[in-house]
C-alpha cells in the first residue's frame, strides 16, 4: 500500500520562515518531511518517486533560504553530482557549486558561510565549492570525477546563464572529447571492480561501487551522455543505445538497488554504502521475504539481489563495448577470419556472421564458447553478438539438450587446454549455462548466509573448476603441490571437472544436497557419454565430496580403524585421487582465508595412510600393534644414531603407554625423548619449533612434560590464547610415573606458524609456566572485541556426546560461535567436573568452530555415567553462551 505525500507549498514555507524564523520552519519542514518519506518506503512507495521527492524537498528548503539570505543574480546556486540528477537518498551527500560571475567570492562570504552553517545546523551532508564558470573548466580539464559531476548539474536559484557558461566551457568540443572521457571512465571502472573485489558476488556488497553496482549504471549513462550530447536517459534510448529489453531491465536493476540503498541509509542513520549483513536479514523482512523449509528469507533476498547486479553486469559490459566500438571506432576497418558459415573473428573478437545465425543453426550457442575457449588471440566476444545470445538463449530447450551434437559440444568444452573457467563464467552470464543445465540455473546467486561460504553456490562451483585447473599450472604446483601431483596424472581429468560442477548443484532444495546431487550428476552423466563405470564414480564424488574434509578434520588419523574405516568406503586409488583433488579444491573455493598449512597436512597425511592401505590390500587393514612397534623400532634406530643405547631409550619409554607411539610419529618421539634425557629441572619441559617434522608440516610444534593436574589442558589453553596462538590440535598422554606428556599444534593469528623467534618462545614458555603454577587461581581469560561480522550470526553452542568403549574414551562434539579463549573456557569447565582430555581437534568454520575432545572420566574411563555426561553438557552449553 502506498500513501500520498504532502509538504507544505513554497509559499507557505516562506511565510513559516518569516514567522517562526529560518532555521526552526526549515527544521520542522525537513523532519516531517523526512518522516513521512521514511513510512511511505515502509509500506511499499514507489522507490523512484521517494528519491526524487527527498531532491525536490531539498531544493524547496534552500530556494527558501537562499532568498531569506538575500543573494543578488550574480552568483547562482548549483545542484551538481547526484543531487543534479534529482536523486537524494536518506544519508546521500548533498553536492553543491555556488558559481560566481567574476572571482570576487569576498563578496558574498557573510552569507555562504550562513548558507553552510544552517544546512550543517539541520544536519545535512552538504559538500559545496565555490568558483566562476571559468574556474570550474580549468579544474574540470584535469579531473575527470570534477568533469562527470559537473556535467550533471541543474540551477536552483540565481542566475541561470552562469550554467550554461560552464556547460559551454566543460562541452566535449573544449575539454575532455568523448574519446578521452571513455578511456578514462573506462580506466576508472576497471580500477574500482579491482578494489571493490572483481566479481559482483561479495558477502556484504557495495551497492554503489561494487561491479554491477549503481556506479555501472551511472558509468553507461555518463559515457553516453558525452558521446550523444543527450541530456537525459530517455533522449539516450530514442538514440537506440539500449534495447527495450535492456532499458526495462536496466530500469528494474536500478530501483532495486535504490531500494536497497534507501534501506540501508535508513536503518544505519548514517551514510552506509555496504550492505552490512544485519541490514541483509532486516531490509529481507521489510521487502516481504519468509523463512521456508529448504531457504532463510535473507538468502531468497540476497539472491534477487546477486542476480540482479549480474544482469546489471552483463548490460554494463554490453554497452561499455558497444560505445567503445562506437566512439573508439576502427572495427569496421578490422580484419575478418571466417570460422565457419556461422562464426568470424572481427580483429580479436567473435561475432556471428548475420543476425539469424542462432535461430537458423541453435548449436552456436554452444560452438561459439568453443571457439572463445580454444582460441588464446580472441579477447571476448562483440556486443552485438552478446546481445543475440543473451536475446535467444531460450532457443536452448529440451529438444535442443537432446541433440547428441549439442552434448558433445558442452564436453568438448570441458576438454579445452585453458580458459575454461572464463568460458564457464562468461556462459553463465550471458544466460547460456544455466539453460543448458536447468540445474545449475537454480543455484546462480543462491548464497549461504554466513562466514564460511564467502560466495554464491554458483561462483563457488566455479571458482572450485578453477582451483582443479589450477593444479595444472606452475602457480597451483608451488601452491598444492601433493594434489597438482595427483591430478597431473590422472587420465581423465575431466571426470573431476564435471564432478565439482555438480558437487554443490542441490544446495537451497532442501534435504541432503549430496544425494540429490548425485541424482542429477548420474542423469548428466549417462546422457553426455560416460561409460556406466565412470557414471556411478561421477555419482559416488557428488555423494561423498565432503568426507575427506570431515574425516581429516574430525578424527583422529593416527588410529588405524579411522584409516582402514575410510580405505574402504573409498574403494580404489581412483576414487581416492579424485576425491583428493576434489577436496582441495573445494575448501580453497569456499573460504580461501579458512586454509591454513595445517588443514593441508591433515589432508595429505589422510591421503598418504589411504594410498598405504590400498597398496597393502584391504584384505590386510593396518594392525594397531604393529603401527606401534614399527614407530618404536623407527623411533629407536634414529636414537641409536644419536649415541642412545637400547637400554636407556627403554627406560625412558618405561612409563609411556601405547596410545602415545601410536599417534605421535618416530621423529617426533625421538624429539622428546632427547629432550626429555637432557632434562634435569623440576619445571616443565617446553620445546617449541616449526616445520621440521613431516607429520606436522606447516604448523608449530610446542611439547610439555608436567607433572599431572587436572587443569593442565585448561592452563594451556588459557596461555597460548593470551600469547594470540590458535590451538589446531592437542594430544595429552598420562605416564604412570605422574607426568603428562603434551603436544599442541598451534598457528598465529595469520594462521602461521610463528617461525623460529626466540623471544616468542621464550614469552610462551613463560606464560604457561605461570598458568600451571596457578593451579585453581586462573587468570583472566583474555576478552578481545568479536570482529563486526561476528556479532551478526548468533549461533547457540550445541553439544553431542558418543562412546569408543574399545579405545576407552567418549568424544564430545562441541559446535558454537568463534570467540576469544573459547578453548580456556571448555577447559575450566573439564576441571570442575574431574574430566581429562586425551585429544582435542579444532575446525574453525568462518563464524563458527566445531571442537572435538577425546575425554575421559577422573578414572580414565569412558562418561559412561548419562547424570554426569548431561550435566557436563549443560555447563559447556549455557558457560558458552553467556560468553563465561
Amino acid at each position: 500500500m502506498t500513501e500520498a505525500l504532502s509538504f507544505p507549498d513554497f509559499d507557505q514555507l516562506t511565510q513559516d520562515a518569516s514567522q517562526q524564523g529560518l532555521k526552526k520552519s526549515l527544521s520542522a519542514f525537513l523532519n516531517n518531511a523526512t518522516l513521512q518519506l521514511d513510512n511511505a518506503f515502509r509500506n511499499g512507495t514507489p522507490i523512484r518517486k521517494l528519491i526524487q521527492a527527498r531532491a525536490k524537498i531539498i531544493d524547496q528548503l534552500l530556494t527558501v533560504a537562499w532568498q531569506q539570505l538575500g543573494f543578488d543574480e550574480e552568483i547562482s546556486l548549483i545542484a551538481v553530482g547526484g543531487y543534479g540528477r534529482g536523486e537524494l537518498h536518506p544519508q546521500s551527500d548533498i553536492d553543491l557549486l555556488l558559481l560566481l560571475s567574476d572571482a570576487n567570492a569576498e563578496k558574498y562570504q557573510t552569507q555562504i558561510s550562513e548558507l553552510l552553517t544552517l544546512l550543517w545546523d539541520l544536519k545535512l551532508n552538504v559538500g559545496h565549492s565555490v568558483r566562476t564558470p571559468q574556474q570550474c573548466a580549468e579544474i574540470a580539464a584535469h579531473d575527470i570525477t570534477v568533469v562527470t559531476s559537473l556535467m550533471e548539474c541543474r540551477t536552483l536559484c540565481g542566475n541561470e546563464d552562469l550554467r550554461a557558461q560552464m556547460l559551454e566551457l566543460i562541452a566535449p568540443e573544449n575539454i575532455w572529447n568523448a574519446a578521452d572521457f571513455f578511456i578514462a571512465k573506462r580506466d576508472e571502472q576497471s580500477a574500482r571492480h579491482k578494489r571493490h573485489g572483481i566479481n559482483e558476488y561479495d558477502l556484504e556488497p557495495n551497492i554503489k561501487e561494487s561491479p554491477g553496482g549503481l556506479r555501472d549504471i551511472h558509468t553507461i549513462i555518463w559515457v553516453a551522455k558525452r558521446y550523444f550530447r543527450a541530456d537525459s536517459v530517455a533522449e539516450l534510448r530514442h538514440k537506440a543505445l539500449f534495447s527495450d529489453q535492456e532499458y526495462r531491465d536496466l530500469r528494474k536493476g536500478e530501483e532495486l538497488l535504490w531500494r536497497v540503498r534507501y534501506g540501508a541509509h535508513l536503518l544505519a542513520g548514517r551514510p552506509q554504502e555496504k550492505l552490512q549483513f544485519d541490514h541483509q536479514r532486516e531490509l529481507a523482512e521489510l521487502f516481504g521475504y519468509e523463512d521456508n523449509d529448504e531457504r532463510l528469507a535473507v538468502e531468497q533476498f540476497m539472491q534477487h539481489y546477486y542476480r540482479t547486479v549480474m544482469q546489471l553486469r552483463l548490460i554494463n559490459e554490453v554497452l561499455m563495448r558497444h560505445l567503445e566500438e562506437t566512439i573508439l571506432g576502427g572495427t569496421s576497418k578490422e580484419p575478418i577470419t571466417p570460422i565457419n558459415k556461422q562464426l568470424q573473428c572481427r580483429g580479436r573478437y567473435l561475432e556471428v556472421t548475420h543476425k539469424r545465425v542462432f535461430l537458423e543453426n541453435p548449436s552456436t550457442l554452444l560452438e561459439i564458447f568453443l571457439e572463445y575457449g580454444k582460441n588464446a588471440d580472441v579477447e571476448g566476444i562483440r556486443a552485438s553478438t552478446i546481445r543475440l545470445i543473451h536475446s535467444q538463449c531460450d532457443l536452448i530447450d529440451e529438444n535442443f539438450r537432446a541433440d547428441p551434437n549439442n552434448r558433445s559440444l558442452f564436453m568438448q568444452i570441458f576438454q579445452l587446454t585453458y580458459r575454461l573457467s572464463t568460458t564457464l563464467q562468461r556462459m553463465t552470464r550471458y544466460g547460456v549455462l544455466g539453460k543448458y543445465l536447468p540445474e545449475f540455473d537454480k543455484i546462480i546467486g543462491q548464497m549461504q548466509h554466513d562466514l564460511f561460504h564467502i560466495y554464491p553456490v554458483d561462483v563457488h562451483t566455479l571458482q572450485v573448476l578453477k582451483n582443479i585447473r589450477r593444479l595444472g599450472r606452475t602457480n597451483g604446483q608451488k601452491e598444492f603441490p601433493m594434489p597438482a601431483s595427483v591430478f597431473q596424472k590422472m587420465e581423465r581429468k575431466e571426470l573431476v571437472l564435471i564432478a565439482a560442477l555438480y558437487h554443490d548443484i542441490a544446495k537451497g532444495r532442501g534435504g541432503c544436497h549430496s544425494t540429490l546431487g548425485a541424482v542429477d550428476i548420474r542423469n548428466f552423466a549417462e546422457h553426455h557419454g560416460f561409460t556406466k563405470r565412470e557414471v556411478n564414480l561421477l555419482a559416488w564424488l557428488v555423494q561423498n565430496h565432503l568426507l575427506m574434509s570431515q574425516t581429516s578434520q574430525k578424527q583422529d588419523l593416527t588410529d588405524p580403524e579411522v584409516i582402514n574405516k575410510f580405505a574402504v568406503k573409498v574403494q580404489d586409488m581412483q576414487h581416492l585421487d579424485m576425491l583428493y583433488v576434489l577436496t582441495v579444491a573445494d575448501i580453497n573455493a569456499t573460504n580461501p582465508s579458512l586454509w591454513n598449512s595445517w588443514k593441508a597436512s591433515l589432508m595429505n597425511q589422510l591421503y598418504l595412510e589411504a594410498s598405504k592401505a590400498f597398496a597393502r590390500g584391504l584384505e590386510n587393514p593396518a594392525d594397531r600393534k604393529q603401527r606401534i612397534k614399527e614407530t618404536r623400532e623407527e623411533a629407536l634406530d634414529i636414537l641409536a644414531a644419536r649415541g642412545f643405547t637400547p637400554k636407556e631409550v627403554f627406560a625412558l619409554w618405561s612409563n609411556l603407554g601405547d596410545d602415545y607411539f601410536l599417534r605421535e610419529s618416530a621423529i617426533d618421539i625421538a624429539w622428546h625423548t632427547e629432550a626429555i634425557d637432557e632434562y634435569n629441572s623440576d619445571q616443565p619441559l617446553i620445546l617449541i619449533r616449526s616445520n621440521e617434522s613431516n607429520a606436522a608440516e606447516g604448523v608449530t610444534q610446542i611439547f610439555i612434560r608436567t607433572l599431572d593436574r587436572d587443569h593442565t589442558f585448561a592452563a594451556i589453553a588459557a596461555a597460548l590464547d593470551q600469547v594470540h596462538l590458535s590451538i589446531h590440535d592437542a594430544r595429552l598422554y598420562t605416564s604412570a610415573g605422574g607426568y603428562t606428556l603434551d603436544t599442541f599444534y598451534v598457528l598465529d593469528h595469520n594462521d602461521q606458524p610463528i617461525g623460529h623467534d626466540e623471544a616468542r618462545f621464550r614469552l610462551i614458555r613463560e606464560t604457561i609456566n605461570k598458568e600451571l603454577d596457578l593451579r585453581d587461581n586462573y587468570s583472566d581469560i583474555v576478552q578481545r572485541r568479536t570482529p563486526r561480522q561476528l556479532k551478526h550470526f548468533p549461533i547457540a553452542t550445541s553439544t553431542r556426546l558418543s562412546h569408543n568403549l574399545e579405545r576407552g574414551h567418549s568424544i564430545l562434539e562441541v559446535t558454537t560461535a568463534d570467540r576469544a579463549g573459547l578453548l580456556a573456557s571448555i577447559g575450566r569447565i573439564f576441571v570442575e567436573f574431574g574430566i581429562r582430555v586425551q585429544n582435542a581437534r579444532i575446525a574453525t568454520l568462518g563464524e563458527r568452530v566445531e571442537d572435538i575432545f577425546f575425554i575421559t572420566d577422573q578414572s580414565g574411563s569412558p562418561l559412561i555415567n548419562e547424570e554426569l555426561a548431561e550435566s557436563l553438557q549443560q555447563q559447556i552449553r549455557q558457560r558458552i553462551d553467556q560468553h563465561i
